[in-house]
């Protein structure tokens, strides 16, 4: 059964989105026993698929490192479901609520119920993670999805309709393909909810359509996420790190440490020690067959326009790791790039990189890296290196950020337990862990009266020593 759904207009979509409501009314919600089958069926197709999805990611991407896809992709996938397989009764069960004194014949509890269709719009930078994992979660919720990925991925697109419209019937999950045109109809559905994952400008345009149907959001947007450095802290490990996260999926990947904040007198080492750092992870350079791809030409570009206008404007660009000839290179490939002497009047200071250029920011002290932080909008994750107990405390009380590695960087994003999500412009509301769960949920809050309770005694001949109680009660 194939569950793509080529869409010429908004009409079409709508039709999919009744067919999933009907048949979300008509069998009620899905027991624990059919939500962690669907789950583990989910889970056994992305398994046996991976060598296809490396395959066509690979293929969207020009290029892109199989071993970054296992892990990000592949791997993200299996454990996150896994995860709520294992934990599904827990979160499904009602939980107890408690009762005022006066009322202690009758009992109060919170059910968590499905919230219906659930919509889900995704990027293209992990076109299975980002696209499946809220997929998953409003699955374990009991709900009915549609899902309206990227259009820059069209290979991953086809492979995940067809391995999925063998698992799903399209009122209970479908794909739906096509430009932004069709994302913007989509945007506009009556869902019970929706979810968005992409730009903080596109999601500002998502919220704004949801809102005319008053349908709930939750935006993962992006934004400047911050790595601080601080004085003293072994640079080889925290460069490491750094390269990790800057330079995973080319940094295309929205919690990428945007820039990094380093000790003034600590500048010049750390970028030697990010140098070495890069050249071990790709001994072959941008060449290598772990180094991904700028996904197309347009980004590519865009990318190449931040170096350029920081170069014009004074900055100093400087290529880190090792340089194979440039015949060798794949199309829309950018080297590891640090840029030091930015100013505000640079884009490249303002602007989401999501490519793999480190600006670096000196800082006198770890009041001025918060300050620096702090004015700028909240960011979607902020990294800290450093052993002092003090200034870790301080970054992590005076910074609001959506999440938070010390000592490394990425990492939380592999805590199942943890919610994800951002704050301000880097997002609204979270999934992953219980709270995934539970925004895909309604927490319906159910009293049941006893046989005596408070309604009773507002009769006669009971007004009076109840009126002395409340006032006793009242002083």
């Amino acid at each position: 059964m194939n569950a793509t759904v080529k869409v010429t207009d908004a009409d079409r979509l709508g039709g999919l989105l009744a067919r999933q409501r009907a048949a979300f009314l008509r069998e009620g919600a899905p027991s624990l026993a059919q939500r962690r089958a669907d789950l583990s069926k989910f889970r056994a197709a992305i398994i046996g698929h991976r060598k296809a999805i490396e395959d066509a990611i690979n293929a969207d991407f020009g290029h892109r490192s199989r071993h970054e896809t296992a892990i990000m992709e592949v791997g993200g996938i299996a454990e996150g479901t896994k995860y709520l397989i294992r934990n599904l009764r827990k979160f499904m069960a009602p939980t107890r609520r408690h009762v005022a004194l006066h009322m202690r014949m009758g009992n109060a509890r919170v059910e968590y119920q499905p919230l219906g269709v659930v919509g889900v719009m995704s990027p293209w930078n992990y076109p299975v993670n980002l696209s499946l994992m809220p997929v998953v979660t409003a699955i374990a919720a009991g709900n009915r999805v549609m899902l309206k990925p990227s259009e820059f991925t069209p290979a991953t697109n086809s492979l995940l309709a067809k391995m999925l419209g063998e698992i799903f019937p399209e009122d209970q999950f479908a794909i739906v393909t096509g430009d932004a045109a069709v994302g913007t109809a989509f945007s506009a559905l009556p869902f019970d909810h929706l979810v968005f994952t992409g730009s903080t400008s596109v999601g500002r345009s998502v919220m704004k359509a949801a809102s005319d149907n008053l349908v709930p959001v939750t935006l993962e947007l992006g934004g400047k996420s911050p790595s601080i450095v601080a004085s003293g802290h072994a640079l080889d490990q925290a460069a490491a790190s750094i390269a990790f996260g800057k330079l995973l999926n080319a940094g295309q990947t929205c919690i990428a440490p945007d820039y990094a904040l380093v000790h003034e007198s600590d500048v010049d080492s750390f970028v030697a020690a990010y140098d070495r750092k890069v050249a071990s992870f790709y001994a072959d350079g941008p060449t290598s067959e772990h180094y991904t791809c700028i996904i197309n030409e347009r980004h590519h570009a865009r990318l190449q326009g931040l170096i350029a206008d920081a170069s014009a404007k004074g900055a100093r660009i400087i290529e880190v790791g090792n340089r194979p000839g440039d015949a060798s290179r794949r199309p829309n490939t950018l080297a590891p790039t640090v840029v030091l002497g930015v100013t505000d009047t640079m884009r490249i200071a303002h602007e989401e990189i999501f490519g793999p250029i480190l600006p670096i920011f000196p800082y006198r002290d770890i009041g001025d890296a918060i300050a620096h932080v702090n004015v700028r909008p909240r960011p979607l994750a902020l990294y800290y290196f450093g052993a002092d107990d003090d200034d870790r405390r301080s970054v992590l009380s005076r910074t609001t950020s959506g999440n938070v590695t010390v000592n490394g960087t990425i990492m939380h994003i592999a805590q199942d337990d943890l919610p994800f999500g951002g704050v301000g412009p880097s997002g609204m509301g979270a999934y992953h862990g219980v709270e995934g769960f539970r925004t895909f949920s309604h927490a319906k809050g159910i009293y049941e009266q006893g046989r005596w309770n408070l309604a009773n005694l507002l009769h006669a001949p009971f007004r009076q020593p109840i009126d002395a109680i409340l006032n006793m009660m009242l002083r």
